[in-house]
């Protein structure tokens, strides 16, 4: 495993020139946008080349607590991608259901960034999990590899993969919806502007997961969370629904942090523990007959509260 895995490093390697926008600005947003990136880089690398699990578990968490969670999604890219190559494997449920548990939103966007770096149809992986509600996460990681790697192809171009078909295409929107914070650096009126140029029935995934985004990850300042929030206009429960998924994210591990406590205040009208609540509560009698993904039913509920009338933009 371990000679397999290093034989597979130079694949997941990021390098300065594949993440020019985040290089080519500067001050704290760019730093932290920067930093992310290449934590998940070593991670995934770690993944790649640590034989035992428990150790494992012990270097991703010597990670600064702040910076954990994309520390555990940077070892899905790479367990997900041992999992592919060796079919035999189920590592990443193997993970997700011991010393991962809190964090298996975490690793499953982190796997389905390793299936698109291996150029793979993440579906089969989603349904070879074995988890009807939270599986779908891994089209979202597809969403924001292919975002923010091939950003001219799905971002300027708002080109979809063919093989993507169903609810796995909204799936994957909430992904590039968080890619475009990256990608943008950011930058609120960029990030408006880029969503507003996809067709109107995909803006609102796109603003799920800005939202998340902008909870989990950060960087802008209250100022900024204001201005996002005012930019969102219609989708603004599209918005409050990404920010309550990264609370919950966040509390789940009990590392809530500033980021996410300004973004539940200012978007949500709550504190994150009350967001995280509201997810947590929605989970609850989620229906099994698959007529409607669950875990579509899930962000349904979670964006309700905020609603001021039917959401007919998804």
């Amino acid at each position: 495993m371990t000679m397999l895995g290093t034989a597979m490093r130079p694949m997941f390697a990021v390098t300065p020139t594949d993440v020019p926008v985040l290089t080519t600005g500067g001050g704290p947003t760019t730093e932290r946008l920067s930093r992310v990136v290449f934590v998940v880089t070593e991670c995934c690398e770690l993944a790649l080349t640590t034989r035992h699990e428990d150790t494992l578990t012990a270097r991703l968490d010597a990670y600064p607590e702040e910076l954990r969670g994309f520390a555990y999604e940077g070892a899905g890219v790479g367990l997900a991608a041992l999992d592919q190559l060796l079919r035999w494997k189920r590592r990443t449920r193997r993970f997700v259901d011991g010393p991962a548990a809190d964090y298996l939103f975490a690793v499953y966007l982190g796997a389905g960034m390793g299936l698109a770096r291996l150029r793979l149809n993440p579906e089969s992986f989603r349904r070879r999990l074995g988890d009807p509600v939270m599986s779908w996460v891994v089209l979202d990681g597809y969403g924001f590899h292919e975002g923010f790697f091939a950003h001219r192809r799905h971002v300027q171009e708002r080109a979809t993969p063919p093989w993507l078909s169903g609810y796995a295409r909204r799936a994957f929107d909430h992904g590039l919806g968080r890619a475009v914070w990256f990608a943008t650096g950011a930058d609120v009126q960029r990030i408006q502007a880029t969503v507003d140029g996809f067709p109107p029935e995909r803006r609102g995934d796109l603003w799920a997961g800005v939202g998340l985004a902008c909870g989990y990850t950060g960087g802008v300042g209250e100022a900024g969370v204001r201005a996002i929030r005012s930019l969102s206009g219609a989708h603004l429960p599209r918005l409050a629904e990404g920010v309550v998924l990264a609370a919950r994210a966040r509390h789940q591990v009990g590392n809530p942090g500033d980021e996410v406590e300004t973004a539940c205040r200012v978007i949500c009208g709550t504190s994150s523990r009350e967001a995280a609540e509201i997810a947590a509560a929605a989970l609850a009698g989620l229906p099994t007959d698959d007529i409607e993904p669950a875990y579509e039913i899930w962000r349904q509920r979670i964006r309700s509260p905020f609603m001021e009338g039917p959401d007919d933009q998804h």
